[in-house]
């Protein structure tokens, strides 16, 4: 490999066509780059410099590496600009609900990273109990999980109404069938999210608690899937009245209120800079 101190007396030399200027420009004395020159002359195994001309001037070998030379010190250069550039530089790993990774709180995520190129955000959307598990492992910085009731050592938390839904009424296809009304059904059809998912446990709960029979007619991963499901009139589902405006659904009176469901944001340290992301999550959060 070149070393690229070598190569800048050599081209220091041949752009100046004097050692004295060359020393100069590069602030070494004339014996230095004169050694400079020479090992890599022994390392190419060539004569580079004509010594004899006046003012010196490259050989044809010299030529021939004089712009691989210059290639390779504008590559040194640049990585080492790369190296003194702390950008994304610090990661804050983040936590989420998928159904809290909204627009609102994206904007607001991009409005911190613009503030702070240093930090690089790592987001992971899931499940709360598996959020929740993650971040007391100490994979997250930050967490936002729902659950039924938050810990000690939660930071901030937000109460998150439910309600059962369905299809919209006479919407085709969806909310009734040869049966009558999708909820008046024995046993209930249900849309749910994955074992593991808080709102399924507690869907089983209220419906067992009411003495209403049911099975499950469609699991689905993620929101989306679970709002489309609804509203095709595939069954029911306990959800957050937050997610549920405009997608085609209508609230169900029939089937009692379910006890609301606490939005928790923990995190592990209160200085910045995961203090101020800890203050505008919660300010996303709180306008929810």
């Amino acid at each position: 490999m070149l070393d690229p101190r070598l190569l800048r007396s050599f081209v220091a030399i041949a752009d100046f066509g004097h050692f004295t200027r060359a020393a100069d420009r590069l602030g070494m004395t004339q014996s230095t780059i004169s050694q400079h020159l020479g090992r890599l002359e022994e390392i190419a195994g060539h004569a580079l410099i004509d010594r004899a001309a006046r003012p010196v001037r490259a050989t044809v070998m010299g030529e021939r590496l004089l712009g691989h030379a210059r290639r390779i010190l504008q590559l040194d250069a640049e990585a080492q600009a790369l190296l003194r550039d702390p950008a994304g530089t610090a990661a804050i790993s983040i936590g989420l609900p998928e159904d809290l990774a909204t627009l609102t709180m994206a904007h607001g995520l991009a409005r911190f990273a613009s503030v702070s190129s240093r930090t690089r955000l790592d987001v992971v959307t899931g499940l709360s109990r598996d959020l929740a598990s993650r971040y007391r492992q100490g994979e997250f910085d930050i967490v936002v999980v729902k659950e039924e009731q938050a810990a000690a050592d939660c930071r901030a938390s937000f109460p998150e109404p439910l309600g059962w839904f369905g299809a919209a009424r006479g919407k085709e296809g969806a909310g009734r069938d040869g049966n009558g009304e999708v909820e008046r059904r024995d046993p209930l059809p249900l849309v749910t999210f994955p074992a593991g998912g808080l709102y399924r446990d507690t869907m089983f709960r209220e419906l067992e608690a009411a003495g209403r029979r049911w099975y499950v007619a469609f699991s689905g991963s993620s929101l989306q899937s679970v709002l489309a499901a609804v509203s095709a009139g595939m069954g029911i589902s306990l959800l957050p009245l937050a997610v549920t405006s405009g997608a085609g659904l209508q609230r169900l009176e029939g089937l009692g209120e379910a006890a609301p469901m606490v939005v928790s944001l923990y995190a592990r340290e209160e200085q910045a800079p995961i203090g101020d992301l800890v203050g505008m999550i919660s300010a996303v959060l709180e306008k929810r």
